[in-house]
């Protein structure tokens, strides 16, 4: 028994076409970003999807949607799978940020446990992204042998993938960021000394046209 579980970033927004920083802010996939969803819903398609969960912002709902039409599912939406919340960072550009705290966004970006004013660390970012594939592991019983797919944001997919793999909070940063509407991809399979508890591997990270 395998359940596989991909993690699909957004399309594109003018937010990330312009370098700005979005977080929780609710924005909008560009042209080019719903042109990537249609391409990923293809890329999907032979995948065995039988779950489509999506964060409720949206640039990653419509990404769900493009795809769920595709594959003929419907689309759940949870919160948990939302971005980072930048706090104060949010709506500026990287050039900004840099300006008003020189050397911050690399603090951010080598320590999970740091957090923007106001806002969320990697280590809570994945705490309430983990739970939600925790209790998909515990009630989806349709999961067995086939794929979920949740559509999420860079942040948290890292986040939630290095969690996912156990990484301590140093190996955190060693997972780039996603490409738009690229996915990391997941299988867990029983531990053989003990068939009761799955582990989870890397099959696959950054894959996608972008």
């Amino acid at each position: 028994m395998q359940r596989r579980l991909i993690l699909l970033r957004h399309g594109e927004t003018e937010y990330n076409a312009t370098s700005r920083m979005q977080g929780q802010l609710d924005t909008v996939l560009s042209d080019r970003g719903v042109a990537q969803a249609h391409a990923a819903a293809k890329e999907l398609r032979d995948l065995g999807i039988s779950k489509i969960v999506s964060s409720d912002l949206m640039r990653a709902r419509n990404t769900a949607e493009v795809v769920a039409a595709d594959l003929g599912l419907a689309v759940d939406v949870d919160s948990r799978l939302r971005e980072t919340h930048l706090g104060d960072w949010q709506g500026k550009t990287h050039n900004e940020v840099d300006t008003a705290h020189e050397g911050a966004r690399a603090v951010w970006r080598t320590d999970a446990s740091w957090a923007p004013p106001r806002g969320e660390s990697r280590l809570e970012v994945a705490g309430r992204a983990r739970a939600v594939v925790d209790e998909l592991v515990r009630d989806y019983r349709e999961w067995d042998d086939s794929a979920v797919l949740l559509v999420s944001h860079g942040g948290t997919i890292a986040a939630l993938t290095a969690s996912l793999l156990g990484f301590v909070v140093a190996q955190y940063p060693a997972l780039k960021g996603l490409g738009n509407a690229n996915t990391a991809r997941l299988v867990a399979m029983p531990l053989p000394d003990d068939p009761s508890v799955s582990r989870w591997y890397l099959e696959a990270w950054n894959r996608g046209l972008n």
